[in-house]
């Protein structure tokens, strides 16, 4: 972004939109201007992922939208991390392109759905687009690459979705983001014919960040009609509101070229229409954590209240307002005075069993991972597995280490050596603290196995 981390965070999270510019984005962090994967690759991403709030800014990292629009400030010193100069890369390459969707459409078995096609706001049924894949691959879900031919000439939109599971330089770069957000995060590729629009005005229930890929797109952003909606609050619920917004005075009405970025915040109407040539775009989908989410954790919490598990009186009708009041009153005061007394663990264990699986680790190895498990020695470097969300606490002779899927128990006597694997950092088994030769070499061929830890330089 072309504003420092702690200023996005204050001004614009959930709040306004913010656009940011080529020029004033920076480089990717692997080298030279332009030097990452070449289009369509499916190599490492050279990308660094976007400083979250409240996460330390570099010059040179390469982050997500920045410029308010209209703004003139200076993204900051020139020098090479700059997206500026005639050397300056352009777009997106290091992360996706139009090769790479290419790749994606017609040589990896992709299936539905993470292929949907629209024209003018309407989906498609899979059958337009898919067949059998063949001998071997009859399921009839598979993407047909002359199929996708035909409707993209026609007219219609490629919206290619998930692509945090599915494209290598995403994924890696996603799972950074995600961890720098703390919010789960997802990426769609939105991939439209000239002189097109693939949706009409509508509004997210996540916020998005809008990476200008190839192509050019307009723009035309309007305030929420909904403010801050939840994910079961969807704009087709409110299309009265929406159809009403969007005749009003746009908050911003702005061309995306190639290396351009856009953040909306969740809630703002949006329409965005091709123009003289193939447009692309990825969206980072933010999911936000919210307050809601916490009044659900803490809604869940009071059930464990006897005096909020009480019965009303027999006799009252609580249909009837007037008969619920006084009930309803000693409701709210024994519900009040349960809230002050909240423990900020408990809520935080039911906040992560909402978003157990919402954000899944980095990936591993299976096959080379298990041959490191099996061959490790005292001088192997192993790490935290990136992206693993885990909480590790005592229980009695045990410490308990949870995960988003499990809970895993240790020996009391391996607290330390955990401990210092979950700072995330290359450790050497043989340091592992407080633990003998033969019971760091247990521990660290365990952890390994549960796919907790990974060898510090990928298999």
């Amino acid at each position: 972004m072309a504003v420092e981390p702690d200023r996005f965070a204050a001004e614009f999270w959930s709040a306004r939109p913010l656009l940011s510019r080529a020029a004033d984005l920076p480089a990717g962090l692997s080298g030279p201007a332009g030097s990452g994967s070449p289009p369509g690759s499916n190599g490492p991403a050279s990308r660094s992922a976007p400083a979250g709030p409240g996460a330390s800014a570099r010059p040179d990292d390469r982050t997500e939208p920045g410029k308010p629009a209209g703004s003139s400030d200076p993204a900051g010193p020139a020098g090479p991390g700059n997206r500026t100069g005639p050397s300056a890369p352009v777009g997106f390459d290091d992360l996706f392109s139009l090769a790479a969707a290419d790749e994606l459409l017609s040589r990896r078995g992709l299936r539905t759905p993470f292929l949907r096609i629209a024209k003018g706001g309407v989906m498609l049924d899979r059958s337009r687009f898919t067949r059998s894949g063949g001998a071997g691959a009859e399921i009839d879900d598979q993407v047909a690459d002359d199929r996708v031919l035909d409707l993209f000439a026609g007219g219609h939109t490629l919206v290619l979705q998930a692509l945090h599971r599915t494209w290598s330089p995403i994924m890696e770069f996603t799972g950074q983001l995600a961890a720098d957000l703390g919010h789960p995060v997802q990426v769609n590729a939105y991939i439209t014919p000239a002189q097109n629009t693939g949706f009409s005005a509508h509004y997210d229930v996540h916020d998005v960040f809008v990476l200008q890929v190839a192509g050019e797109k307009r723009w035309v952003v309007h305030e929420p009609p909904v403010p801050m909606p939840l994910r079961d609050q969807p704009w087709t619920e409110h299309r009265a509101a929406v159809a009403a917004a969007a005749k009003g005075e746009p908050v911003l009405a702005e061309v995306l070229r190639p290396g351009d970025a856009l953040y909306l915040p969740r809630g703002y109407l949006h329409a965005a229409e091709a123009l003289g040539a193939v447009s692309a775009h990825l969206t980072f989908g933010v999911h936000p954590v919210t307050r809601y989410n916490v009044v659900q954790a803490l809604t869940t919490l009071a059930a464990e209240q006897p005096d909020l598990r009480a019965s009303l009186p027999l006799g009252v009708d609580g249909t009837d307002p007037g008969q619920l009041g006084p009930d309803l009153a000693g409701t709210v005061e024994a519900l009040i005075g349960w809230l002050r007394r909240a423990d900020p663990a408990a809520v935080a264990e039911q906040l992560r069993g909402q978003l157990a699986g919402a954000v899944p680790p980095g990936p591993i190895a299976p096959l080379a991972q298990a041959a490191v498990a099996g061959s490790a020695g005292a001088g192997t470097l192993i790490r935290l597995r990136p992206g693993l969300r885990c909480r590790l606490h005592a229980d009695g002779d045990r410490v308990q280490l949870d995960l988003p899927d499990r809970r895993l128990s240790l020996p009391a006597s391996t607290e330390p050596a955990v401990k210092a694997v979950l700072t995330g950092g290359p450790l050497a088994i043989g340091d592992l603290p407080g633990l003998d030769p033969d019971d760091q070499l247990t521990l660290a061929r365990r952890l390994l196995r549960e796919a907790i830890a990974v060898p510090s330089t990928p298999p």
